[in-house]
């Protein structure tokens, strides 16, 4: 076993309840700490995952995160636009047998022609590659497009689990995150879970804030106006060491690393960002 792989089986920082008092939720008691189940930890130890994704198991802590959020593998899961697959080499397995993983991206031709729409359609490529080269582990994820400004994820009410990973920051942006939001809110059954993991601001920052950062208390208010109830918050993707004030956004820490080459062994000790984790009910 890589040493890499030694410290994604590790068991990671405790979670400790992280939100404003005005938001009531229940308390993320150490002791009581969910942990991988065994075929989630199959999937995170599995031997089809790429080595450069291994490598960030240390940042992006996906056994415990996954098992904060309540997962099981007879859910119906729907990932928010997965990019290159990082966690559907997780999910997809995961899900294989008993339930459903859904890849929710978007649809290229709901894109204006051009660069937009050229990213969107190698990122649909790419991930559709990805699944059919490995049938063992993919052969039964679902990929569905959506339209980002009227976005839809499958029939009302089919899902268990909506997750997305460091997303909401180019939904504020781009002025869509309360559609967002929306559609994530009908996709769900009633009791479904919301599992949100994102850059987290030190403090509120404007919609149209180009850092990567969002104020974790703003990400609270866009799923609490679309109907949810915030249910736990996790430090496991913590990160104190992220002053949050780089030269280049998030974009400055790994994996992107856009900053001079002087200042590598300064943002390599830094790691990744810091980082909320939220899980929200449908009531």
């Amino acid at each position: 076993m890589s040493l890499s792989r030694s410290r994604a089986c590790a068991l990671a920082a405790a979670l400790v309840l992280c939100i404003p008092v005005a938001h009531a939720a229940k308390p993320a008691d150490a002791a009581t700490l969910p942990a991988p189940d065994a075929a989630l930890q199959a999937a995170i130890n599995g031997s089809w995952r790429a080595e450069a994704n291994v490598a960030r198991d240390a940042w992006r802590h996906p056994g415990q995160t996954l098992a904060f959020f309540g997962i099981r593998p007879d859910m119906t899961v729907v990932e928010i636009t997965p990019g290159g697959g990082w966690y559907s080499e997780i999910l997809a397995p995961y899900l294989r047998d008993q339930g459903r993983y859904i890849a929710a991206v978007v649809d290229p031709q709901a894109v204006p022609e051009g660069r937009g729409r050229d990213y969107q359609q190698r990122a649909r490529q790419g991930l559709e590659k990805k699944f059919a080269e490995a049938p063992a582990q993919f052969g039964k994820a679902e990929v569905v497009a959506y339209d980002p400004a009227a976005p839809t994820f499958g029939p009302a009410g089919s899902a268990d689990m909506v997750l997305t990973f460091r997303n909401v920051h180019n939904w504020r942006s781009a002025g869509q995150a309360e559609g967002m939001f929306k559609g994530f809110h009908e996709v769900l059954k009633p009791g479904g879970v919301l599992g949100v993991v994102e850059h987290r601001a030190a403090a509120d920052v404007p919609a149209d804030d180009r850092s990567g950062y969002v104020g974790q208390a703003q990400v609270i208010a866009l799923a609490e106006a679309a109907g949810f109830r915030l249910d736990a918050s996790s430090e496991v993707n913590a990160n104190p060491r992220d002053s949050k004030d780089h030269p280049n956004g998030v974009w400055t820490l790994p994996p992107s690393n856009n900053h001079a080459e002087v200042d590598r062994a300064k943002y390599q000790a830094i790691g990744e960002s810091d980082r909320m984790t939220l899980r929200f009910v449908k009531e």
